[in-house]
């Protein structure tokens, strides 16, 4: 579900952006980058999952740590009616607890330097180009440079608007990993193994209750419906979620349809 993952997690920033003052093209397309590539952070704890191979052995040795961490977590709080499970995948770093302590964590890069915001904004943009592929650091590159030149003032050099970027960025990084996590979250609570993304709250004696839809609803991982159905709606969602998108296909249908009328 890498894909889909990503493009939900780019859908949800585009869907945020504005609710925390971020309203301009330049502004919104780093923040939905960085929250796509943060909703694919979770499945760290599978070997298989692009995350977790993205640099090779780092992310590897990266990815043992967290499924061991969290086979050890679910072990020692799992409830009297929670299932027979290792523990590793889907636990942990699928909660609602985890998306908010990472956010947290990386919401306070800013207090060690421009350096570490930047280190965080560039791994998510990593993680989400390895699946949507290389127009997406294109496309923040440009939208990076423009809004460095547009806050550029007279008297100021690069550096001051580099700077001037980076402070941005430390004030919606933390927003973008939580949320990434969480779209991750509620992507797999569609699929036939639910997520059990309001851990530790106790439901029906299980710790780690996956949270699902009806039966009828869910579809299989990897399977034909993501790709065929789920797969296109998010892509047509994360175009229209653009700012101006609408608004331009507003003004196309509107002067399609005079130009159908005079003819």
């Amino acid at each position: 579900m890498g894909r889909s993952h990503a493009l939900t997690g780019w859908c949800a920033g585009l869907l945020v952006a504005p609710l925390i003052g971020l309203g301009t093209v330049a502004e919104v397309v780093p923040f939905a980058a960085a929250t796509a590539g943060y909703a694919l952070v979770p499945d760290l704890d599978h070997p298989h999952a692009r995350a977790s191979r993205l640099v090779g052995p780092i992310t590897r040795i990266v990815s043992e740590a967290v499924r061991a961490f969290s086979g050890v977590l679910y072990r020692l709080t799992k409830g009297p009616r929670d299932e027979d499970s290792t523990g590793k995948h889907r636990h942990a770093t699928h909660t609602l607890v985890a998306a908010i302590l990472l956010g947290m964590l990386a919401a306070g890069a800013g207090d060690r330097g421009k350096w570490a915001v930047l280190a965080v904004a560039v791994t998510g943009l990593l993680l989400a180009a390895d699946v949507l592929g290389d127009w997406l650091i294109v496309s923040v590159l440009g939208a990076t440079a423009w809004t460095a030149t547009g806050t550029a003032l007279p008297g100021t050099t690069t550096a001051d608007a580099v700077q001037a970027g980076l402070t941005g960025i430390g004030g919606w990084i933390g927003v973008a990993v939580a949320l990434g996590m969480f779209a991750h979250c509620l992507g797999d609570s569609l699929t036939r193994a639910g997520c059990p993304w309001l851990w530790p709250l106790p439901i029906r004696g299980e710790t780690w209750y996956e949270i699902r839809l009806p039966r009828p609803l869910r579809f299989r991982t990897n399977g034909r419906f993501e790709r065929l159905i789920v797969v296109p709606l998010l892509l047509g969602a994360a175009a229209l979620l653009l700012p101006g998108a609408l608004q331009a296909v507003e003004r196309l249908f509107t002067a399609t349809s005079i130009w159908l009328a005079g003819q």
